[in-house]
């Protein structure tokens, strides 16, 4: 595999494996895997389900988790002036989606809206890389808490201002 720049990574205790792109820094190495980008919403279900699998790994169980707690968790981003709901719902079910395609999730057959979290996801983000999105992201759930606070306080017309100005970020 190395002849082809990839590198096989193996972890026999969890039973799972996959390829990942190899990095050199001496010669130019020919991309042969996608990457996938991730929005704010996918990086805030990516740390919930790490946290889960996390949690399941010191209880010696498997991480499952429901579509109700991811969309629940998830559900703290959003805006208390937020005016499209639906809209917000769409990104949080697309979110899920992502995470199945990229493989993080497996439905569980049976079990209505579960799913198992993937244990690669734990060969894939570092716990320090994983700490240090937790800080960024508790660091922006809290102003953004603060920031609705203070969007409750506002008056009528800076209530309508700010309808205005997310009315204007939507376009």
């Amino acid at each position: 595999m190395h002849d082809l720049f990839l590198e096989v990574v193996i972890d026999h205790e969890q039973r799972v494996a996959f390829t990942r792109q190899v990095v050199s820094e001496g010669i130019e190495v020919p991309i042969l895997l996608r990457k996938a980008s991730l929005a704010f919403l996918d990086t805030a279900l990516l740390l919930f389900l790490r946290q889960r699998l996390t949690q399941a790994d010191a209880q010696g169980e498997r991480a499952v988790v429901s579509r109700d707690d991811m969309q629940e968790h998830l559900s703290v981003f959003e805006r208390v002036s937020n005016l499209d709901h639906a809209k917000f719902e769409r990104q949080i079910v697309n979110a899920i989606d992502k995470a199945k395609k990229l493989s993080l999730l497996q439905f569980i057959r049976g079990s209505g809206e579960r799913y198992e979290v993937s244990p690669t996801l734990k060969l894939l983000f570092s716990a320090e890389e994983i700490q240090d999105l937790t800080r960024t992201y508790a660091a922006l759930a809290s102003s953004h808490h603060k920031m609705n606070a203070d969007d409750s306080n506002t008056t009528d017309d800076d209530t309508s201002a700010n309808n205005a100005e997310n009315e204007e970020d939507s376009l």
